[in-house]
């Protein structure tokens, strides 16, 4: 880990304020980007996803107290950000696998390609947020077609308890629809 300036030890940083923001991306984005290169082992990723931690500061400020409660931020900040790409490229694998399947004259053009692509990870990120028991309900009835009945069965719980369990993954489903960021 690189040494911090010795003025910047004991530098404080909110990251709504303009200058405060432009001395944190000063002092970190090099050691962020390092950092992210080292985990990804792409510097293009890691240098995207750096660009990423700044631009999600800049929609949420953050009051970081110094210099290295920055540098722990920054990395908690890496750790998922890289989780969400690893994720992000399993969906994309997934689905070109989906199209491999499919007769070159079916498939969807790019653009559709894309959509289908962010949607699925929205339902990713959606489905990663819920309960694992609102998750695995969900999935069983509107992937596998299960009745409720039989859902309620296999998670041990009652028909009832289901009928909850899609209700609150119905309501994140609308939230996300709407353009609401849910947070249970």
């Amino acid at each position: 880990m690189a040494a911090a300036p010795q003025s910047a030890k004991t530098t404080a940083y909110h990251t709504g304020c303009r200058d405060s923001l432009g001395q944190l991306y000063h002092h970190h984005q090099p050691w962020l980007q390092q950092l992210l290169s080292r985990r990804l082992g792409c510097g293009e990723s890691a240098a995207d996803l750096a660009q990423e931690a700044f631009v999600r500061l800049l929609q949420t400020p953050r009051h970081l107290d110094s210099f290295d409660g920055a540098r722990a931020y920054l990395s908690r900040m890496a750790k998922g950000l890289c989780v969400d790409h690893w994720r992000r490229q399993d969906i994309e694998r997934a689905w070109q696998e989906t199209l491999a399947a499919r007769a070159e004259a079916h498939l969807p053009s790019v653009e559709h390609q894309q959509i289908v692509i962010e949607t699925l990870c929205e339902i990713d990120r959606m489905l990663t947020r819920l309960p694992e028991k609102v998750a695995t309900a969900f999935l069983a009835s509107q992937l596998h077609g299960k009745p409720y009945r039989q859902i309620a069965e296999e998670l041990g719980v009652s028909e009832r308890m289901v009928k909850k369990y899609m209700a609150q993954a119905m309501l994140q489903c609308a939230l996300i629809e709407a353009g609401f960021e849910a947070s249970l």
